[in-house]
């Protein structure tokens, strides 16, 4: 009678299970929902503001007559805002999924992209190939942004020599990484002192992050990192979501931390490269983006991951609409608005994270 009581009870607690996961899922997809129509909806009113603002009819027969349209309308938002709209996309997809990655190995709220220096050392990168046409001197479309992404690389090999040699310790990586952060801006002003006024023109306007410098080619490039990345770090879905749980649930697991963080930690490094390499800095992107996908979705990589990105791509979107319309007929630099959102959140979390200890 026991044994069939258990059973009963058993099973019950397994169909009660199973109906919570069910409801979870369902939220979770109504959520993707919503966040994929917002962004469409965004993606559609970028394409209407600029200069000249155009209708949602306009925006739609031009993208239906295609980039060899012959009227006006195709022109502007096939060569002009389309590339804008479609860099929006890349980098903050990269920058939003490469936060989330970076706050998940380093167990820190305040990880992000643009606080571990790798933004730095792309602006380091971006500075010496304006002063002296490093790697390719006479072809700047593509030695500005390889400068760039090498910079990128070197950061994060530093971050992970240094946390290494501390055994790899979360806390540690930070706190190497905010130093690594103060050196290359250091360096990057260095440059700017010794550099020309045209030329310190240059950085300063590459280190604002503005659409203005968007290309076909910086869309395709930054689109494919992204979409290698994102496919590599399904591999480590669900090791990420156990590491959440704590270093030693993970190593229990059988899952090795240390090689987890540093395949990781590169990934996201290639993804702030090829996010940031061809329109400069974008601050905070990083930072703002997991915050949201994890009060929505916690920590289960599998939906936290993509709706991080999409989150990147929507708070990007906002931005570019922002700083199209808030000085009329000109164009404020986008990383400029993402900072001023950013730094107030910023401050939000650092409060927050007092107030709990």
């Amino acid at each position: 009678m026991n044994n069939s009581n258990t059973s009963i009870d058993l099973n019950s607690n397994f169909v009660k299970g199973e109906n919570i996961y069910r409801q979870i899922n369902r939220k979770r997809q109504i959520i993707f929902f919503i966040v994929l129509t917002s962004l469409i909806t965004l993606l559609l009113v970028d394409l209407m503001v600029g200069p000249a603002w155009l209708k949602i009819g306009d925006v739609i027969n031009a993208l239906k007559l295609g980039p060899k349209g012959d009227t006006m309308n195709s022109a502007i938002v096939w060569s002009v805002r389309l590339p804008m709209t479609a860099t929006c996309l890349c980098v903050g997809a990269g920058l939003g999924l490469a936060g989330t990655q970076m706050q998940t190995i380093l167990a820190n709220p305040l990880a992000s992209p643009y606080t571990l220096g790798i933004s730095s050392a792309a602006g380091f990168g971006a500075a010496i190939s304006f002063l002296t046409g490093f790697p390719i001197k006479g072809i700047s479309w593509l030695s500005v942004p390889l400068s760039a992404f090498i910079m990128s690389l070197c950061a994060t090999l530093a971050i992970y020599i240094l946390g290494k040699a501390k055994g790899m310790d979360a806390k540690t990586m930070v706190l190497f990484g905010i130093v690594v952060n103060f050196f290359f801006q250091a360096l990057q002003s260095l440059v700017q002192f010794r550099a020309t006024p045209e030329v310190a023109q240059q950085i300063v306007f590459w280190m604002f992050g503005s659409l203005l410098k968007s290309t076909w080619t910086g869309v395709f490039i930054s689109g494919g990192v992204f979409l290698v990345c994102a496919i590599l770090l399904t591999r480590y879905a669900w090791r990420l979501t156990a590491l959440c749980a704590g270093e030693e649930r993970a190593r229990s697991l059988g899952i090795n931390t240390d090689k987890l963080r540093l395949r990781v930690f590169i990934i996201s490094a290639l993804l702030t490269a090829g996010a940031v390499a061809f329109i400069g800095t974008i601050g905070f992107i990083g930072l703002v983006a997991p915050h949201f996908g994890r009060m929505l979705v916690g920590e289960d990589q599998r939906y936290l991951a993509p709706l991080s990105a999409l989150f990147g791509v929507l708070l990007m979107l906002v931005a570019s609409i922002i700083a199209k319309v808030v000085i009329p007929g000109a164009i404020v630099p986008i990383g400029i608005v993402t900072s001023l959102v950013g730094v107030p959140f910023l401050l939000y979390l650092i409060l927050k994270r007092s107030e709990v200890k």
